[in-house]
């Protein structure tokens, strides 16, 4: 079964959820706040996705701008990018839709993007 990462009080995952259930495709929902992703599951991630590291931080949020993450992120290693990451799952970019093995498929929710994954 595919997961759904996201945040509950998220207005763009939301809209995913929604879509995934009005496409009658099962999911689960991981609340990213409260069980982020480990630094391995990113490091996985970010190296399927082939994005750059930077795509997977939520640059919009309070925490990133408080943290000065903007200034820093071009100095990490990925390593150490989804270890700060992994510590909070508000820093994350949202949502994350990954297969039953745990592989990516995207983020950030795009109604056509989702459509092709399913299309198939």
């Amino acid at each position: 079964m595919m997961r759904l990462y996201g945040y509950s009080r998220c207005s763009t995952c939301q809209k995913a959820k929604s879509w995934l259930q009005a496409q009658g495709e099962p999911f689960e929902f991981v609340d990213m706040v409260k069980e982020p992703p480990t630094k391995e599951q990113l490091m996985k991630w970010i190296q399927e996705s082939t994005l750059p590291t930077r795509r997977f931080f939520n640059t919009s949020g309070k925490k990133y701008r408080a943290l000065g993450l903007k200034e820093q992120l071009d100095r990490y290693t990925l390593e150490e990018a989804c270890q700060i990451l992994s510590t909070d799952g508000m820093l994350i970019k949202r949502p994350i839709l990954v297969d039953d093995r745990d592989h990516f498929l995207t983020i950030g929710f795009n109604e056509n993007d989702y459509g092709g994954i399913f299309a198939s």
